[in-house]
C-alpha cells in the first residue's frame, strides 16, 4: 500500500524545475517524432526525478521544509520502494525506445541515489556534490534526453552541438543549487552534511550565484550570438529581468536579516518564477529553432 506521505515525497510537481532542461534539448532534436517526445518526457518527468526525489528523502527523512514542500510528512517505509518501482518503470519505458538510453537512466539513477545514500552520500562533500548534481541535472540530462528523443547512443555527449547547450544548463544549475540549500543550514547540520551553501554562509551562497548567473547570461549571449540568432538573445534577456529583479530584492533582504529572509518561502519563489518564464523561453525557442513558429505562420 502506497501511503499519502510516500505520494507527497514523490514530488512530482517539483520535476517542473527542471523541465527547461528537456525543452532546451527539444529544440535541437533532429528527429522530431510526437511519440518519443511524450515518452521521453513521461520517463523523466513523471518517473525518474520522482524516484531521485522519493529515494533521497527516504534516507534524508527530513523533518523541516524540503524543495517542494513546506512541511514535509513524516518518511514512511514503503516510501523506499515505491522510489525504487518508479526508477524500474522508468527503466522499462526507456527500453522501448533504446538500450542505450535505458543504461543512460541507469546512470542517472545510480547517481542520483548515491546523493543521499549514507554508505557514499555526496550531499556531505560542499564542492563534488554541487558539481556532479550541475552537470548530471543540466549537461548529462541535456545529452540523455537528446539521445532518447532522437534515438542516438552515448556518443552524443561527445558531439559539440550537444555540450555547447549541454553546459550551459548546467550553469543554470550550479548558479541555483546552492541557493536551495540556503534555508536549510539547521537540517543539514543536525546531519553533518556539509552542503556548499553551509560552507559559504547565507550572504556567501548570494555572492556565489550572483556570479554564476552572471557566467549563466554571459555563455547564453555568446551561443546565441555564435548562431545568428540575436533576436533570440532580446528575448532570453527579457524572460530573464523577473528573474534578476526578484533575485536581487531577495539578495538586499538577506543582508539586512538573513535569518528571516533566506528561508523556504523565498527560495521557492525563485524557483517557481525562474522556472515558468525559462519553460516560457524554451518553448518559444523550440518553435523558432525548429522553424515550427514560420511553418505555422506561412500556412
Amino acid at each position: 500500500m502506497i501511503t499519502n506521505s510516500s505520494i507527497k515525497h514523490l514530488r512530482i510537481p517539483f520535476s517542473l524545475f527542471l523541465l527547461p532542461v528537456f525543452l532546451f534539448s527539444l529544440a535541437f532534436s533532429p528527429n522530431l517524432d510526437s511519440e518519443r517526445i511524450l515518452l521521453v518526457f513521461l520517463i523523466l518527468h513523471i518517473f525518474l526525478y520522482p524516484s531521485s526525489n522519493g529515494y533521497n528523502s527516504y534516507f534524508d527523512k527530513d523533518e523541516k521544509s524540503i524543495g517542494g514542500i513546506k512541511n514535509p510528512p513524516k518518511v514512511t517505509p514503503d516510501l523506499y520502494w515505491v522510489s525504487l518501482v518508479f526508477f524500474v518503470i522508468a527503466l522499462g519505458m526507456a527500453l522501448k525506445i533504446s538500450l542505450a538510453f535505458a543504461t543512460m537512466i541507469l546512470a542517472y539513477g545510480l547517481v542520483s541515489m548515491a546523493y543521499s545514500h549514507p554508505s557514499i552520500r555526496l550531499k556531505k562533500y560542499p564542492w563534488l556534490s554541487w558539481f556532479v548534481a550541475g552537470l548530471f541535472q543540466g549537461f548529462f540530462t541535456f545529452g540523455m534526453a537528446y539521445a532518447g528523443l532522437s534515438d542516438f547512443g552515448w556518443d552524443v555527449l561527445l558531439k559539440p552541438h550537444v555540450i555547447f547547450p549541454g553546459m550551459l544548463t548546467s550553469l543554470m544549475l550550479w548558479a541555483n543549487y546552492p541557493l536551495t540549500q540556503v534555508y536549510q543550514h539547521e537540517e543539514d547540520a543536525k546531519r553533518n552534511d556539509l552542503t556548499l551553501s553551509r560552507k559559504l554562509g547565507v550572504k556567501g551562497t548570494f555572492a556565489f550565484s550572483s556570479f554564476f548567473f552572471l557566467l549563466t547570461a554571459g555563455g547564453f549571449a555568446w551561443f546565441f550570438l555564435s548562431r545568428n540568432q540575436e533576436s533570440i538573445l532580446w528575448v532570453y534577456l527579457a524572460s530573464m529581468l523577473p528573474v534578476v529583479l526578484y533575485f536581487m530584492l531577495w539578495f538586499y533582504f538577506v543582508r539586512q536579516n538573513p535569518q528571516k529572509y533566506a528561508n523556504y518561502s523565498w527560495t521557492m519563489g525563485m524557483n517557481a518564477i525562474s522556472a515558468v518564464l525559462l519553460n516560457g523561453f524554451f518553448i518559444y525557442y523550440f518553435l523558432e529553432n525548429t522553424q515550427i513558429m514560420q511553418a505555422v505562420q506561412g500556412y
